[in-house]
């Protein structure tokens, strides 16, 4: 049980680190990227790629940002004259030739078959017993660290700028802020952070294959963003705990409803969490947190000027 409870925080773990990018991305610059999952396999592929050919755990992990990163700046270079619905489409052409390369380019990427044995860091040191549980601890760091360095981000002028074009670009561009300069680095802050992901989940399965890096992926970092309220790193928090809750729990489905097929169970899943899903958002249309805003505090006594 215990075993269990680690893997499941370690998936919750990834899933935040997700949305963290992809409030970045969409929640503060307002651009949309529906090729999380193909940004995700570059981050994965790197770090497995690099630790096969004998490079250490942590020079993998900063070349899979790195790389991640100036993938994302280039994507987004090559999309500023489209706008939101466009750019959308593009990012999700740019997961599927990803997918496609690494499906079919197999001197490089093992093809279908994917990459097996990627070395885990540290595992001389800390032992393949407590080598999960070392895991799940790393990743709470790495999420608190994240967690600290967007929101000085957020907090910041240029948080603010990129809210400025998120919200109408025209108006931003006409108070002479580089509109062009704030989306390309919103995306590669949010590239950086998917590629620190990507490495986490090659270093934990340790296996990864093409199909790993499916839409699904990016599915599942929109409903924890939605949930958690779009541009609210710490609603997000809450948002991917509350989806990974539904996702597994609705697992059981098939010990409470016996006489169900497992097709039956499946579908049953399925409709519970869209249900769970739209019940929430009921009562929380703009999710369970609002997302940070400047406010001036009034003086307490209105007839003292200064």
């Amino acid at each position: 049980m215990i075993g269990y409870l680690v893997a499941i925080l370690t998936f919750v773990s990834l899933a935040v680190l997700l949305g963290f990018a992809l409030n970045i991305q969409w929640g503060q610059a307002g651009m949309i990227n529906f090729g999380l999952a193909g940004f995700y396999g570059v981050g994965a592929y790197t770090a497995a790629i690099l630790s096969k050919q004998g490079v250490d755990g942590v020079t993998a992990t900063a070349a899979a940002i790195a790389a991640t990163a100036a993938i994302s700046a280039l994507v987004s270079l090559a999309t500023i004259k489209l706008r939101e619905d466009y750019l959308a489409i593009t990012t999700l052409a740019f997961s599927e030739s990803v997918r496609l390369v690494l499906t079919n380019e197999t001197w490089l990427t093992g093809g279908a078959n994917g990459i097996r044995d990627i070395p885990r860091p540290f595992v001389e040191l800390v032992g393949g017993e407590r080598y999960e549980t070392f895991f799940l601890v790393v990743c709470l760091a790495l999420i608190a660290l994240v967690y600290l360095l967007l929101d000085r981000i957020i907090r910041s002028p240029f948080g603010r700028a990129l809210r400025a074009v998120r919200e109408d670009d025209v108006v931003a561009a006409t108070l002479g802020k580089d509109v062009l300069s704030l989306r390309v680095k919103a995306f590669a802050i949010g590239g950086a952070v998917i590629g620190l992901a990507g490495t986490l989940h090659a270093f934990y399965f340790t296996y990864i294959d093409p199909g790993e890096f499916a839409g699904f992926v990016t599915v599942y970092a929109f409903m924890s963003v939605i949930v958690g309220g779009k541009g609210s790193n710490r609603g997000l928090l809450l948002g991917a705990c509350t989806v990974m809750v539904l996702l597994e729990g609705t697992r059981f489905l098939k010990d409470f409803v016996p006489y169900f097929s497992a097709q039956q169970a499946a579908s049953l899943r399925l409709v519970l969490i869209g249900a769970g899903l739209i019940v929430m958002l009921m009562f929380r249309p703009n999710g369970l947190s609002s997302e940070y805003r400047l406010s001036s505090r009034k003086p307490s006594n209105p007839n003292v000027t200064h």
